[in-house]
C-alpha cells in the first residue's frame, strides 16, 4: 500500500460520509415536501438550500479530485493524518449543516439557508486557504500552481463565496449560487 492509499482511505471515508450527509438531507427535505403536499400543510422548498447543497457537492468533488492530483506529494506522518482528518471533518460539518435535520420545523427552507450560509461558506473558504497553504509549502509545485490564471480563478471563487455570506437579497443569492455551480461545471468539463 502506498502512502497516498493509506491516507486517502481516511480522506475518502470522511468525504464519502459528507456526500451521504448531503444526499440524506436532501432526501429528508424532499420527504417533508411530499408530506406537506399530502396533508395540506405549508412548506416552501425554495431554491437557496438546494443550490447550496449542489455547490457544496461540487466543491467536495473538487477537493476529492485535488487529492488525486497531489498523490505523489503525500507521505504518511502523524501531522499528515491529523491535517487530513481536520480537513475532511471540516467538510463533513459543512455538508451536515446544508439541510436541516428536521425540515418539518420550517415553513420556508430559505430561512434555514440564511441561518447556515455564513458558517458553511466560512468553512469552505477556510478549506480553500488550507489547500493553497499546502500547495505553497510544496516547493516542487509552487511555481506551476501560483499562476495568474489559477490565482484569478481562486479569487473569483472566494469572492463569490464571500458575497453569499454578505448579500441578503434572495435573487442575488440564487444568482451567486448558480454562478458558483456553473464555475465548477465549466472547470470539470474543460
Amino acid at each position: 500500500m502506498s502512502d497516498f492509499e493509506f491516507i486517502f482511505v481516511l480522506y475518502a471515508l470522511v468525504l464519502g460520509l459528507s456526500l451521504v450527509e448531503l444526499l440524506a438531507g436532501f432526501g429528508r427535505t424532499l420527504e417533508n415536501e411530499f408530506e406537506s403536499d399530502a396533508d395540506g400543510t405549508r412548506f416552501r422548498f425554495g431554491w437557496l438550500t438546494p443550490l447550496l447543497g449542489a455547490f457544496v457537492l461540487l466543491d467536495l468533488l473538487s477537493f476529492w479530485m485535488f487529492a488525486w492530483t497531489i498523490q505523489s506529494l503525500i507521505t504518511v506522518s502523524p501531522s499528515a493524518l491529523l491535517g487530513v482528518m481536520i480537513f475532511a471533518a471540516s467538510y463533513y460539518l459543512a455538508a451536515r449543516l446544508v439541510f436541516p435535520t428536521r425540515p418539518e420545523l420550517f415553513e420556508d427552507l430559505d430561512t434555514h439557508y440564511y441561518r447556515v450560509r455564513r458558517t458553511v461558506m466560512g468553512i469552505l473558504i477556510a478549506l480553500v486557504f488550507a489547500q493553497w497553504a499546502f500547495l505553497y509549502s510544496v516547493e516542487e509545485v509552487r511555481a506551476a500552481v501560483f499562476t495568474p490564471m489559477t490565482l484569478g480563478l481562486t479569487a473569483m471563487l472566494v469572492g463569490m463565496m464571500a458575497a453569499t455570506m454578505i448579500v441578503k437579497n434572495r435573487h442575488f443569492q440564487a444568482v451567486l449560487l448558480v454562478a458558483l455551480c456553473v464555475r465548477y461545471l465549466v472547470i470539470y468539463l474543460i
